[in-house]
């Protein structure tokens, strides 16, 4: 199959560019075709360049253009969108529609339904725009803090729920969740276009962990507010557990205000040093305040037979299962986090089992192979519903 990747990367990546990345790899040591048509958001510098990206978000006559150009040159059998935002734009299934190649969008984040893109305000779960109006968003510069900024989102979102983009022009859309794709149909997208597929990792795991070896909890992500830091730094002040914290971000300096025997502060780590903390930790603790579209660190964990302490929220309520393969609490609340992980480190026989169950969930659900399986899926099925509607 020639497959054609379209791709908006960030100017620092994340998460999003490691899924399009792992995606594009799978699929390239399965023997698929995979093209390429990338930009990014390195050239968008200067007042001049910033105001055309406000005015040309909703709709870019040149990505179009440039889309048309790679799918002449091509010709491939479909077109797989991961992100659009905020150069490429919506434009690109009208190229992909005239040359009646079947379309893919994955659904990494709530942007085209939130403008702030996390379906969370000042810190609180905020849906107002998913069936309100987005221009709500102006009103408290939820995209950067701006108002041009949310003003120029905002619009994009109104723009192409009137004009009715994702009920007509999208063949497929991937979420990453029940949840998420609830979240989606709640906003009018058509529930029968959206196929739940999770991420993937490949990584080693731990198959045969001594008991004994794994030891303390840890926490990896981002040092942001919308990751529950303050609510796990109040519930250490509860607790005399081990806690090593591996990441950077906006609240990193926590690190020195909250100093402490049982706290570690790693600062950021490299894939393979993650995964060797995963290796040696007894439990992971995810205490995000906001809807995780999926939370690749979860499965990462899994991999390795780490159990899970998450906040019973969205999808990471929806991919740990409470007492299975790790606890939830109640979000925001570190009296519980703190309950659950005074649990979780007095029984470390249970922990361990759970441990061990979360990898073989890791094995049933979210290696390479299952993930491939999956994802041809979701093609065929695009595939299909364009010669239906041809």
């Amino acid at each position: 199959m020639k497959i054609l990747f379209v791709h908006n990367r960030y100017q620092f990546a994340g998460g999003e560019d490691n899924v399009y990345r792992s995606e594009k790899y799978l699929l390239q040591y399965r023997s698929e075709a995979v093209d390429l048509c990338e930009v990014d958001n390195d050239g968008v510098v200067g007042l001049v360049s910033k105001i055309k990206v406000v005015f040309n978000i909703s709709y870019s006559q040149k990505s179009r253009e440039l889309l048309s150009f790679e799918i002449n040159n091509i010709q491939p059998d479909i077109v797989h969108v991961h992100n659009f935002f905020p150069l490429l734009t919506p434009s690109i299934y009208d190229a992909c529609i005239k040359a009646n190649v079947p379309i893919v969008q994955t659904l990494h984040n709530y942007r085209i339904i939130c403008p702030g893109a996390l379906l969370m305000r000042n810190g609180k779960i905020c849906e107002k725009c998913v069936t309100g109006s987005p221009y709500q968003a102006v009103l408290h510069r939820c995209y950067r803090n701006s108002v041009p900024g949310s003003w120029a989102v905002a619009r994009m979102v109104a723009f192409h729920r009137k004009k009715m983009t994702w009920q007509n022009k999208v063949d497929r859309f991937i979420a990453l969740t029940q949840f998420a794709r609830q979240k989606f149909i709640e906003a009018g997208f058509p529930g029968e276009k959206i196929i739940v597929k999770p991420n993937f990792c490949e990584v080693p795991g731990v198959r045969d962990q001594t008991p004994g070896m794994k030891h303390g909890a840890l926490f990896v992500g981002r040092l942001g507010r919308e990751k529950g830091i303050a609510t796990l730094l109040a519930a250490w002040k509860m607790l005399n557990v081990p806690l090593r914290i591996a990441g950077d971000g906006p609240l990193a300096y926590l690190g020195t205000e909250h100093r402490s025997p049982s706290i570690i502060f790693l600062g950021r780590l490299t894939s393979e040093q993650v995964y060797h903390e995963m290796s040696q930790a007894a439990f992971l603790v995810m205490p995000s305040e906001w809807y995780e579209t999926f939370g690749l660190v979860i499965i990462e964990a899994y991999a390795h037979g780490t159990p899970v302490v998450v906040s019973k929220l969205g999808a990471m309520a929806e991919i740990i299962e409470d007492g299975v393969t790790g606890l939830h609490f109640e979000p925001g609340n570190p009296h519980h986090l703190a309950e659950k992980v005074q649990w979780m480190h007095d029984h470390p026989e249970e922990c361990r089992q759970m441990g061990q169950n979360a990898r073989q969930v890791y094995e049933e659900k979210y290696t390479p192979e299952k993930n491939y399986e999956m994802l041809m899926d979701v093609y065929h099925q695009a595939i299909e519903a364009r010669k239906v509607d041809k």
